[in-house]
């Protein structure tokens, strides 16, 4: 099975920063794209930031450039999100999500596994 495990999700006031984790099991799991997409109580889901794999190229959503940052660790198999200058309307689940094949990185349905998410709040 083929699993996603994140973590470092937490409560924050604004204009802190966190940094959340997404761990692919088993190693040998692989992906096209990797990304963070994020769900707000009351919102649909909006993508975040997303990488490539291979090439490494990031991508990000308007909202978070500049602030935000994915990152890679291809030895641990994981996939990182810097969160800097964090701000009310950050507070989500965040889900980071890996997807097989190519195709639009902002698109939820590119991707065909996510994590469970880790809930982020920042407080005003």
């Amino acid at each position: 099975q083929v699993q996603l495990a994140e973590s470092g999700g937490g409560l924050v006031q604004t204009g802190g920063s966190l940094r959340l984790s997404c761990t692919a099991s088993p190693r040998t799991f692989g992906s096209y794209f990797r990304g963070w997409f994020r769900q707000a109580p009351g919102k649909e889901r909006e993508f975040v930031a997303a990488i490539n794999w291979s090439g490494g190229s990031t991508y990000y959503a308007d909202s978070v450039k500049g602030r935000f940052t994915i990152s890679r660790d291809n030895a641990k198999n994981t996939v990182y999100l810097q969160m800097n200058s964090l701000k009310p309307e950050d507070t989500a689940v965040y889900y980071c999500a890996f997807g097989t094949r190519g195709g639009r990185y902002y698109d939820g349905p590119t991707y065909d596994y996510w994590g469970q998410g880790t809930r982020v709040t920042v407080s005003s």
